[in-house]
């Protein structure tokens, strides 16, 4: 029959029913910017996150950049970023005028190599950086990363944008950020009907400020305390957010069931499955193993044959990107891990309520490939 790679189609009962009401109703009022939605879905958000203030904005690109511009971050300041993300990382930094190094990637939790980072912020002197939370999981250095970049008064930005719902040593991993973000791209854990996103903090002064920067710097209707941009997120993208934030749990729960199913039957498979590291609880976001690179486009062309939907997340460290080339201002890591690792990388379908069946469907497929 074939499995897809992702499905986001699996509503559940009612919920579609649900959103031609509420698209009813607001376009009857012709309510499209703002109101109660939006107000809604930040109340949401914030008790979901575990943090006092949540500022939603278009969509997750415009979160890190309205976070760095909150911090200050600016023309002429360094940033250090992982080398293994996607590309919005990086480019958020160039699009505030400040300068990216990247830092090379842990082969073991995948995620930016903390024994590189130090080395970084020693050489570099950058006035912030930006940790990923990839794959649905963190780093296993996540509290060893806060330490260090508050005593040496460094900002720490946390790209959340895969790890909605992910639980670090049992609080929402966003809790005890300075700042972070997320995305609600349709293909996140929590999707919305198009682009959107959201940045969390639990200070006043930097939720005020990413407020103020997101409605083109508004002090008051026609009143501007800053240049900033227009990064509102549009009500009826807060109103289908709102509908789904109540499944948010099942689909979560379903996702981690599907993931341990993967832990269990891979290994025995012979297949290197990346498992989360301790103290985080996954939200099932994505499938990770690791394939010889000569191996890997052998088992893709069994798995294509077979209507096996793969992804590689992701093919390409930032620093190796052409466009990366005139604006790194650093690289740290000589063995340059995440070059080996992306070619080595390859995620198997993973999403929202997947069937037992569909999950024999890929066993059944790498099975054949090991014959």
């Amino acid at each position: 029959m074939g499995v897809p790679f992702i499905d986001i189609k699996r509503f559940e009962p009612g919920l579609l029913e649900a959103w031609e009401d509420k698209v009813k109703t607001l376009s009857k009022n012709a309510s499209f910017i703002g109101g109660e939605e939006v107000a809604l879905l930040e109340k949401n958000l914030a008790a979901t996150a575990g943090t006092k203030y949540s500022i939603a904005c278009a969509n997750g690109t415009d979160a890190l950049q309205l976070a760095l511009r909150a911090l200050g971050v600016g023309k002429g300041d360094k940033v250090l970023v992982p080398d293994s993300t996607f590309w919005a990382t990086f480019e958020s930094v160039v699009n505030v005028g400040a300068d990216p190094a990247t830092v090379d990637t842990n082969p073991d939790d995948l995620q930016m190599d903390f024994e590189e980072f130090k080395k970084a912020l020693e050489e570099v002197k950058p006035k912030a950086a930006i940790i990923v939370h990839l794959y649905g999981w963190g780093s296993s250095k996540l509290e060893d990363y806060r330490k260090l970049c508050k005593e040496k008064g460094v900002f720490l930005l946390e790209d959340g944008a895969q790890s909605f719902g992910v639980l670090y040593k049992g609080k929402p991993v966003y809790q005890d950020a300075l700042i972070t973000t997320t995305s609600f791209y349709p293909a996140k854990v929590l999707g919305g009907a198009g682009d959107g996103g959201a940045v969390f903090t639990n200070d006043e002064e930097l939720a005020n400020k990413v407020r103020m920067l997101g409605n083109h710097g508004r002090t008051s209707h026609y009143g501007y305390g800053d240049v900033g941009w227009n990064s509102r997120m549009d009500t009826l993208q807060a109103a289908f957010l709102n509908l789904n934030i109540p499944y948010l749990d099942a689909r979560i729960a379903s996702r981690r069931k599907a993931a341990e199913k993967y832990y269990q039957a891979l290994p025995g498979l012979g297949v290197n499955v990346i498992k989360p590291p301790k103290d985080f609880q996954e939200n099932g976001y994505c499938n990770v193993t690791l394939f010889d690179p000569a191996e890997r486009p052998k088992i893709q062309e069994v798995l294509k044959t077979k209507g096996i939907g793969f992804a590689v997340i992701y093919p390409g460290a930032m620093s190796d990107q052409p466009g990366a080339k005139p604006y790194i201002v650093g690289k740290f890591g000589k063995e340059h891990r995440t070059g080996k690792i992306c070619d080595s990388i390859l995620n198997f379908p993973l999403f929202p309520y997947m069937t037992d069946s569909e999950l024999e469907e890929v066993f059944a497929a790498i099975k054949e490939y090991k014959k």
